[in-house]
């Protein structure tokens, strides 16, 4: 018998198959607006990944970028925007050229954490997604940056 865990929305995103254990910081880096009803739920078993988190945003229908944002956690999330009850929309979240005001650069001697200016990443590798500073030009694995 399937049993519902997570309440069906009426119109808004649905973003599943995030890695388990992963959703507050995807919720970091979406950064909900003040009036965002949001579910979010951990640890929901998963055949493909053992464990999954998954995000429903009532009332919104985040953009491509505010989606692909995500992709520095959730690389393979998916992604379906609900009309009515009903998927009107599915696609998978896709890893940008690069990220800019996102992250911060980990090294600490770069001239980004010491001015006031918009950190800048290069993606190097998508999988696992790699990245490279603008200004000091360091390659970094996602698990080592610290996110704004």
């Amino acid at each position: 018998m399937k049993t519902l865990k997570v309440d069906a929305i009426r119109n808004g995103t649905v973003i599943d198959h995030i890695p388990g254990g992963q959703v507050l910081r995807v919720l970091n880096i979406l950064k909900p607006r003040k009036n965002d009803v949001i579910m979010a739920g951990m640890n929901f078993p998963s055949q493909a990944m053992g464990q999954k988190d998954i995000i429903k945003i009532e009332g919104r229908e985040l953009t491509a970028d505010e989606v692909n944002s995500i992709a520095l956690i959730a690389p393979r999330a998916k992604v379906n925007i609900i009309r009515d009850f009903k998927v009107v929309k599915k696609g998978t979240v896709e890893v940008p050229d690069a990220f800019e005001g996102l992250v911060r650069c980990p090294n600490p001697n770069c001239i980004s954490n010491a001015e006031p200016i918009v950190s800048r990443f290069q993606v190097v590798k998508r999988d696992p997604v790699t990245l490279c500073c603008g200004y000091c030009e360091r390659v970094y694995q996602t698990s080592e940056i610290e996110y704004l």
